[in-house]
């Protein structure tokens, strides 16, 4: 697979007659500031010369535009006025689920005194159980909205459906669950949203196809994208899922792109949180992503995992001393 960037404002019209009149496939993408022809197969694509190239490289991996092999230089993703992906590692904090107005208000100041700068919560909620809290929906989102609106923080919330997409217009970051990792419509209609994206890594994914996932948005011209290791399914039951360290600074080698960590579901116990969370931290993280309950023991949802206000107070400030040895900040 070969990808041609243009050069800026070049005529292209000569390279988009001997690619259509070439038995080449190719997709145009405007991303980085940059337009990118992608090329493939490389038989077909190694042919094909035009004075509107600036660059022409040859990707081996099956995601080119996440790939670092043409973008040697990290990505930073900004979300209103906070970047992911430079010096600052960056919390987003709030409850699994979005109850109602108060809880939400209340989470939201506690995590920000403490020093989230993103509010987390879910309004639509992927359940195992048809039976369980599914969320508030249009409503949640509103909540957030308000949430964000009285404590400044940007807010991060998951999508669970294309035909949701106008609901998402006012949210400022959007999240793709481990669930719909591979849901490639939903992938390709949040791409076009054009917004900020959280890609969790679902739970049967090698970092490969993770990464390939990201491609369907990157491939929308959206190159706003922050990959989320959440835990993967592994023989192991002493831990909800297994936190894949390993494959979360694996993908940070391969990919320009900032990666962040959510030790709440693969923990499944709030007193293992505080640990995985400062491993990803020490292991190269960009971002957190925790959960946050007023109260818990009542919470709607995964309420063993999620951490009392004061609990997350302690946790921020472990996360400063670590990230303070490493020369990074929060």
């Amino acid at each position: 697979m070969y990808m041609f960037v243009l050069k800026s404002g070049a005529d292209t019209s000569t390279l988009m007659e001997k690619l259509k009149s070439s038995s080449a496939s190719y997709k145009t993408v405007d991303i980085y500031g940059k337009k990118v022809v992608i090329v493939w197969p490389d038989s077909e694509a190694e042919k094909i010369n035009d004075d509107s190239i600036e660059i022409s490289t040859k990707v081996k991996r099956p995601f080119p535009l996440a790939s670092n092999e043409w973008k040697k230089e990290p990505t930073k993703i900004k979300v209103k006025d906070v970047e992911i992906g430079g010096e600052k590692v960056v919390v987003a904090a709030g409850p699994c689920a979005v109850e109602n107005e108060e809880q939400t208000l209340t989470v939201a100041k506690a995590v920000k005194r403490a020093g989230a700068s993103l509010l987390r919560g879910g309004a639509y909620k992927p359940r195992t159980n048809p039976y369980s809290f599914q969320g508030l929906g249009e409503q949640g989102v509103k909540i957030l909205k308000k949430a964000s609106d009285e404590t400044g923080m940007p807010v991060v919330t998951e999508i669970m459906d294309t035909r949701d997409i106008d609901v998402f217009k006012t949210v400022d970051m959007v999240q793709i669950g481990a669930r719909n990792a591979q849901n490639f419509n939903l992938l390709r209609e949040v791409g076009k949203l054009g917004k900020p994206v959280l890609l969790k890594r679902g739970m049967a994914n090698t970092v490969e196809e993770w990464l390939q996932a990201s491609e369907y948005i990157l491939s929308e011209s959206n190159g706003n994208v922050v990959l989320c290791e959440r835990g993967i399914r592994t023989f192991e039951k002493s831990t909800r899922f297994t936190l894949d360290i390993g494959g979360m600074i694996a993908a940070k080698t391969m990919t320009h792109l900032p990666v962040c960590a959510d030790p709440s579901h693969p923990a499944g116990k709030r007193e293992l949180v505080h640990s995985l969370a400062l491993a990803s931290v020490a292991a190269g993280a960009d971002m957190l992503i925790i959960e946050v309950h007023p109260h818990p023991e009542v919470a709607l949802s995964d309420s063993e995992q999620q951490l009392t206000p004061e609990s997350f107070e302690v946790l921020m400030n472990r996360i400063k001393a670590v990230v303070s040895a490493l020369g990074r900040k929060v």
